[in-house]
């Protein structure tokens, strides 16, 4: 009687690797993220615009100084203290590009301890 050879060799892979490698690149070619916009269209400008905080939004400017509505306020807990109900669970922050960061965390800090849910920093978004 014969012995039968178990077969101890291992299968090529090499071959499965290229045709995943070469469909990973199919898809990287043939397919898009997001359609690409119109070549003729021209998107809106607001660089222009007058820009204005909303109206509870608590304005830092760079050297510190808070204001609201135009009205300055001496710190985070006496803004926090005028506000409403509703309006105390997302108070909103319109920092000056020049504020210094550490400037604005303190100010985060502040408005956190005074009892304020969340602080949302307003900012400028733009496509450029």
């Amino acid at each position: 009687m014969r012995r039968l050879k178990s077969s101890s060799e291992r299968e090529p892979t090499t071959a499965l690797i290229n045709i995943v490698f070469l469909m990973l690149i199919f898809f990287l070619v043939a397919g898009t993220l997001a359609p690409s916009l119109d070549k003729d269209l021209k998107l809106v400008r607001t660089k222009d615009l007058d820009r204005h905080a909303p109206a509870d939004a608590l304005v830092v400017h760079p050297d510190g100084r808070l204001s609201v509505r135009g009205m300055d306020v001496n710190d985070a807990a006496t803004y926090f203290a005028g506000l409403d109900k509703d309006a105390r669970k997302r108070v909103r922050v319109v920092p000056d590009q020049d504020l210094p960061a550490s400037a604005l965390v303190a100010l985060g800090r502040d408005l956190r301890s005074a009892g304020a849910e969340s602080v949302v920093i307003v900012t400028e978004r733009g496509l450029e």
